[in-house]
């Protein structure tokens, strides 16, 4: 199983159905507002793992009844819920597809081609429940439950070996030492620009504005970006710094995520000033 998903990841033959869908889908996903929700940006969390328990569950609960005696209904009932309900989450989900890297596209073009083999057979499934014939509807749910399942696991892969939507800034924080860390003289600190820092080897950077300073990763929860190459932008009354590499927007007052692709925050840590130096420490 490990060679087979090598093998997608290095087939750049993929590319090229994968290439034209995501340019599909950044064309018809094209208001921010709509992006940034399918993100999860208001929730400061990918929305797409979330919905996803919404079909699964139910086609789960579906396949069960479908063992048991006089629960036709029920399973139909439940087949229909995590059909109808696949549909939003396999949005969401290619509005995440469209900003990975290309090597996470095509173990995700895979994961979402058997995930719709699975819609199909469940599509087919509930037809068949609803025209009386129950042993055929069972037999294409099973089949669907079936895909499906091998879709998860590809989604397993693409999150958990690849990265994906995961934060990819957050495991610097076990690079740094406990205890308070200097980083810079306030005297020094220019009002409302960028300044690059590094604590025990983790980037980090600092904003200034009037006595309060921001300390923050400096690596873009999406795909490790460079913040510190960043622009200051204005959004919505905030000071917000734009990754270089995606366009991600946080915070710098806080470090919420306030434009995706990143559907996670970012790292900002605690400050003190001592003697006039800047110090920071682990959350």
């Amino acid at each position: 199983m490990r060679a087979l998903l090598t093998k997608i990841e290095q087939a750049s033959r993929l590319d090229r159905v994968g290439d034209r869908l995501q340019r599909a889908v950044q064309a018809t996903l094209r208001p921010q507002r709509v992006r940034d929700l399918l993100h999860g940006v208001p929730l400061g969390h990918p929305l797409h793992p979330a919905m996803v328990q919404v079909p699964v569950g139910a086609w789960i609960s579906a396949a069960i009844l479908d063992l048991l005696p006089g629960q036709r209904r029920a399973a139909t009932t439940l087949t229909a819920v995590g059909t109808a309900s696949a549909l939003p989450s396999a949005v969401a989900g290619l509005n995440d597809w469209a900003a990975l890297s290309r090597d996470q596209r095509r173990i995700g073009l895979v994961h979402a081609a058997s995930n719709s083999v699975g819609l199909a057979f469940y599509a087919g499934s509930l037809a068949a429940r609803f025209t009386g014939r129950h042993r055929l509807g069972r037999t294409l749910g099973w089949l669907g439950l079936g895909a499906a399942s091998a879709g998860a696991y590809l989604g397993g892969h693409l999150a958990y070996k690849q990265g994906a939507q995961v934060n990819q800034s957050i495991s610097e924080l076990h690079r740094m030492s406990g205890g308070w860390h200097p980083l810079a003289d306030m005297a020094a600190l220019p009002q409302r620009q960028l300044v690059t820092r590094e604590v025990d080897d983790v980037s980090v950077i600092l904003y200034r504005h009037g006595d309060d300073v921001t300390v923050m990763l400096e690596r873009c929860p999406h795909q490790s970006g460079p913040l510190g190459q960043g622009e200051v932008q204005e959004i919505n009354g905030h000071a917000c710094v734009v990754c270089p590499w995606h366009g991600s927007a946080f915070r710098l007052n806080g470090g919420e995520v306030v434009h995706g692709p990143s559907g996670n925050d970012q790292q900002v840590l605690p400050t003190r000033v001592r003697a006039g130096v800047l110090e920071t420490r682990l959350p």
